[in-house]
């Protein structure tokens, strides 16, 4: 991704962000987080990645939902920053915050059963 690109990227993250938080009125979007917003190189696509607070029914409502306004969001987007071509937009749901969640839970299990064993360990009576 070129310089050019990143700036865009980043240009439409806020933008979108607000959009979807002040803009959309649809009850199926949930709290929202845009995360990061890749865009090609000739500005042709933008992959918005999306977090959505909530169980897996409501991540496919909220995906759904802005899938049905794209087009808005998109002519939004390009009245609010200025390029020859508003980038077609592609969202996804960004599974890197889960992801660490699930690793910070495995540490912590793996951390809270050594602390068990040691203790067992350290109880066991000493020959001597």
């Amino acid at each position: 991704m070129n310089i050019r690109a990143t700036r865009v990227g980043e240009q439409m993250k806020k933008e979108l962000s607000d959009i979807i938080g002040r803009k959309l009125k649809d009850p199926r979007i949930g709290f929202v987080t845009v995360t990061d917003v890749r865009v090609t190189g000739d500005l042709q696509q933008a992959k918005v990645y999306i977090s959505v607070f909530g169980d897996d029914e409501q991540r496919e409502n909220t995906l759904k939902a802005l899938e049905k306004a794209k087009g808005f969001i998109r002519s939004e987007i390009g009245q609010r920053i200025r390029l020859r071509k508003t980038p077609e937009i592609l969202f996804e749901i960004d599974e890197t915050i889960e992801y660490g969640s699930r690793i910070e839970r495995l540490i912590r299990q793996i951390s809270d059963e050594d602390g068990r064993d040691s203790e067992e360990v350290n109880d066991e009576p000493k020959n001597g």
